[in-house]
């Protein structure tokens, strides 16, 4: 579903990938890189006060979005790692912003992050679960989890379809690299 074209200020993105790509090996091998321009949808999610976000708030610094789910098994054994990654790197340079797709219980995602210990991640929802659909309509959602990291312009750099130990030191020297820290 790759428009060959894509947008053109996603350009950078590319390049951005492609200088990169000798650091997807390891625990990050399945992060597929961007080869075309591709300006991922602002993503509309909710916070835990409830109130409306949009992914374009973290504009201006690279980005690791993730689409979890309670029921997905993938996705609570990767929470750790996301937690880890974010507390290590995250701030003004970087964030991992993971989205719960649960359609059913809105209590049962803050329990297990809360019985799980992680305290780094903020909490983003969607119990409509639009976000998979809107990324699935650009060919970026396949299944759960899916991580996509994005340049601080919003275009994407790379795609993960399935977990990563994302506290890795493979996954550490791609995002310190994208971040250019």
């Amino acid at each position: 579903m790759r428009n060959a074209s894509g947008d053109p200020g996603c350009r950078p993105a590319v390049d951005l990938a492609a200088k990169l790509k000798p650091l997807v090996h390891g625990e990050v091998a399945a992060l597929t890189m961007a080869t075309q321009p591709l300006r991922i949808p602002d993503l509309s999610f909710s916070d835990a006060e409830g109130k409306t976000r949009k992914l374009s708030e973290f504009r201006g610094h690279p980005v690791l979005v993730n689409l979890w789910a309670t029921w997905c098994v993938p996705c609570r054994r990767e929470m750790p790692a996301l937690d880890q990654l974010q507390a290590k790197l995250g701030g003004s340079k970087f964030d991992v912003v993971t989205i719960n797709i649960d359609t059913r219980d809105p209590e049962k995602p803050k329990a297990f992050l809360k019985s799980a210990g992680l305290t780094s991640l903020s909490y983003f929802y969607d119990e409509s679960a639009k976000v998979f659909q809107d990324l699935k309509s650009v060919g970026r959602a396949l299944g759960m989890p899916t991580s996509v990291l994005i340049d601080g312009a919003g275009c994407e750099i790379g795609t993960m379809a399935g977990p990563a130990e994302w506290q890795s030191d493979d996954a550490i020297k791609l995002i310190t690299a994208t971040t250019g820290q």
